[in-house]
């Protein structure tokens, strides 16, 4: 990987299990789906395998009470699904959105406690980065796992590798040692006045 600051790693980390969690929410989905077709076609089989037995208005019935049962089960699923779709888009947004601001304040979180995080951010992102190619392994995972559910049938986002930071924060290394350079200044002012 090239280098990248924390918080764009972390970032992609974010993006990645929020991917990970639309493929489960997908299989979820099409599973349902096919499983609905199953309940549907083997309904509709035992009610033409009674046949005789049962009369024209019985049939109807039961096919009639099989397709509100299988209509109200659907809406369901796609409520719910549509549902964790928003909420695992919500969650990324907002989680995007506190990495920006964590790595924003930095500065002031070292000016205010005198510690430099430059070297924690740079020993962290290796690790971050390794997190990262295990999750898009999931992520890819997952993918195939919906696509194999789905068998053709539906169209399922497969684990797309290219990313996109919305916003990208300036690295914390950088920020980091500005700020100790403008200290380590003020101090030598202020002790030399």
């Amino acid at each position: 990987m090239s280098n990248k600051n924390l918080a764009a790693v972390t970032t992609e980390l974010i993006e990645t299990y929020g991917n990970t969690a639309k493929n489960v929410i997908t299989a979820y989905r099409v599973g349902n789906e096919r499983a609905i077709s199953y309940v549907d076609q083997s309904w509709a089989a035992a009610v033409k395998k009674a046949g005789t037995r049962l009369n024209a208005e019985v049939r109807t019935n039961a096919l009639a009470a099989q397709k509100k049962v299988t209509s109200l089960y659907a809406q369901g699923v796609v409520l719910t699904s549509d549902s964790a779709e928003v909420a695992v888009n919500k969650t990324v947004e907002l989680a995007g959105k506190g990495v920006e601001q964590v790595a924003a304040n930095a500065s002031r979180f070292e000016k205010a406690t005198g510690f430099d995080l430059g070297p924690v951010a740079v020993a962290v992102v290796p690790a971050a980065q390794a997190a990262t190619k295990v999750a898009t392994k999931i992520e890819v995972r997952t993918s195939e796992f919906a696509s194999k559910i789905a068998g053709g049938k539906a169209k399922v986002k497969v684990a797309a590798v290219k990313r996109t930071v919305a916003k990208k924060a300036a690295p914390v290394a950088k920020k980091a040692a500005a700020t100790t350079k403008k200290v380590a200044k003020a101090a030598t002012e202020a002790a030399a006045a």
